[in-house]
């Protein structure tokens, strides 16, 4: 079957509003570092030191390593397909549809999740007991600013980086200082953690990585997408991935084994036990402002995702209309809005990262599967490095909990079945 540029229209269907080139590479990289290091830096260190003990950074290297397979090829991937959607686009066009959905499915699925848990987050940091109505209230807001227009979600997203980036730092000038407790029980491996447990926490921790995605869903409203998204995907990931080593170095170090491997706010507790605790309520507002970040980020993602499968019917087509005054896919952004909020009132936080861990490790490996099949290729991205981030991310997705694992298959199992009931449905149309 030829392939056709996922932003042509396709033969028969309306033509369709196309999204404006408005972001640059610091806007480009402020949105995907914005998306990494949202509430995942505030909650992921507790449930992988939980399983990997003393290796916690080893866990964070191995994730890093496969996030960054996975970001070469995306980058190759959306500098060569500049269309909103990611790897739902790119599978279909270099694999079949059956890949294509599969992708977009488990990043939908996935990721529509992960918004109820990022605001559950920030709900549980600024009011625990509202947490809910907060949370309802965080995805309505930020739904509107998503609403006026991807220059203002790019703004607003630099503002909240900026003071995420301010609470780590503080973060780790009172990890440094100390006391340090942690270094004199280093050696300590709780029950069930150590060596077999560090592909689970790296499992967990790619949850926190797999913000890269948001610059290529974006690829429809980027400026020279071929210089622009490589560079902001690399830079962003790099950015993360000695943020992350850095704090899971200084956690291990500043805070008991056990006070690191069961609490629910790790962060805090680093700071309330320094002589920095008198900081703790910077560090309270910077975790809400860092969930926010992710979250305005993740709708604005998922919402273009679901654009792009509904532009090949793979979704209700009404959801690929683009209109308003600022040419937002306003239908897409409403429908995960609501679907959020309804999973804010069923879900917990910690539940839901193995789910979406295993939905984006499912995602990524379409995408390098896709990306191996790329004829023309820069000297930074060979072909071997598309195989093992392929078998990383298989690895890593059969190693999470046994609850994440068949949960999320359960749901892709779901999404096959409907869209096979859809082609038959379509097909007895057709010969009727």
């Amino acid at each position: 079957m030829a392939s056709r540029h996922p932003s042509q229209p396709s033969p028969g269907r309306h033509h369709q509003e196309q999204l404006q080139r408005r972001l640059g590479v610091l806007d480009s990289t402020a949105i995907g570092l914005g998306s990494m290091l949202g509430a995942g830096v505030f909650v992921v260190f507790a449930p992988a030191a939980a399983l990997a003990g003393p290796l916690l950074a080893v866990a964070v290297a191995v994730a890093g390593v496969i996030a960054y397979c996975n970001a070469v090829a995306s980058a190759q991937l959306a500098a060569r397909y500049p269309s909103s959607g990611g790897t739902y686009v790119y599978g279909r066009i270099r694999l079949g549809e059956w890949p294509g959905f599969i992708a977009g499915w488990g990043f939908v699925t996935g990721k529509t999740a992960s918004c109820a848990a990022m605001a559950l987050t920030f709900g549980h940091y600024v009011a625990p007991e509202f947490a809910t109505p907060l949370a309802v209230a965080a995805v309505v807001v930020l739904t509107g600013v998503n609403l006026l227009g991807i220059t203002r979600t790019a703004l607003l997203t630099r503002i909240l980086l900026g003071v995420v980036l301010a609470t780590l730092a503080f973060v780790a000038a009172a990890a440094v200082l100390g006391p340090h407790p942690g270094s004199e029980g280093a050696a300590i491996i709780g029950a069930g953690a150590g060596g077999w447990g560090v592909l689970p926490a790296a499992g967990l921790m790619f949850f926190a990585f797999a913000g890269y995605a948001r610059i290529a869903t974006l690829g429809e409203e980027v400026k020279d997408p071929a210089r622009t998204i490589p560079r902001a995907i690399l830079a962003a990931l790099a950015a993360a991935f000695v943020i992350y080593l850095g704090l899971a170095l200084l956690l291990q170090w500043h805070l008991p084994p056990q006070q690191l491997a069961t609490s629910t706010a790790p962060l805090l507790d680093a700071v309330t036990s320094s002589r920095l605790s008198a900081g703790a309520p910077f560090v309270q507002a910077g975790a809400a402002a860092a969930c926010l970040g992710a979250l305005l980020a993740l709708i604005t993602g998922v919402g273009r995702t679901a654009m792009a499968m509904a532009r090949e019917r793979d979704l209700p087509s009404p959801l690929a209309r683009v209109g308003g005054a600022h040419t937002v896919p306003f239908l897409a952004e409403l429908t995960v809005a609501a679907a959020v909020i309804v999973l804010l009132l069923t879900t917990s936080v910690l539940t839901v990262v193995g789910f979406s861990s295993f939905g984006v490790l499912v995602y990524y490996s379409v995408t390098n599967a896709a990306a191996f099949t790329l004829p023309a290729r820069p000297w930074h991205a060979p072909r071997w490095l598309n195989v093992l981030g392929f078998l990383g991310c298989l690895l890593l997705a059969v190693t999470l909990p046994p609850a994440s694992v068949l949960g999320m298959a359960a749901v892709l199992a779901v999404g096959v079945a409907g869209r096979l009931l859809v082609l038959r449905w379509r097909l007895r149309k057709v010969g009727a």
